[in-house]
């Protein structure tokens, strides 16, 4: 596990950023034969996106609803979420002909949704925690003291990984969160 990182930190990434939630909506808890392989399949594709350095993966975080699991996804372009998608000889093609053969034979048993976001500004504060989310996918920097403030971490034109563009002492620094 991961140690708490003390104070106020942010994430910085350069360039794209995709966001892309998956996940699992169990709807026969007591037909394991059907969500449980479904289940199963997430983590042999996120250990081969993971052992991939081109793959665009960038991290991920694992959580749990109440309908079932579900991944966030930080990646470093949609082009390359697509590429992993639609390539026959990566786990996801094969795991998704098998979840349709599984799904027919009890329709409506498991269902599987994805939204796919692609992220133009981002804002993020971690105070005390461990790397997580953005920052655990990016970059953990200290927050810098005129972007203290949520609102001023937008209000000065910031996209994710772009430099500030307002300068020290400017009034972006006075807005507050």
């Amino acid at each position: 596990m991961s140690r708490i990182v003390p104070g106020r930190m942010t994430h910085r990434h350069d360039g794209e950023l995709v966001v892309f939630h998956i996940g699992m909506q169990i709807n026969s808890w007591w037909r394991p034969d059907l969500w449980l392989p479904v289940f199963l399949e997430m983590p042999k594709m996120l250990r081969e996106l993971s052992t991939a350095p081109d793959s665009g993966l960038l991290g991920y975080e694992l959580l749990f609803g109440a309908g079932g699991p579900w991944v966030v996804q930080y990646w470093s372009s949609a082009e390359k979420l697509y590429a992993y998608a639609s390539d026959p000889s990566a786990e996801h093609r094969p795991a998704w002909s098998r979840f349709n053969r599984l799904a027919r034979k009890a329709p409506g048993a498991v269902g599987i949704w994805h939204e796919t976001y692609l992220v133009e500004r981002a804002e993020s504060m971690f105070v005390s925690t461990r790397p997580m989310g953005l920052a655990k996918a990016t970059e953990l920097v200290p927050v810098e003291r005129r972007h203290d403030r949520a609102r001023a971490r937008f209000a000065d034109g910031r996209t994710a990984g772009e430099p500030a563009s307002a300068p020290v002492g400017s009034d972006a620094a006075a807005v507050s969160g």
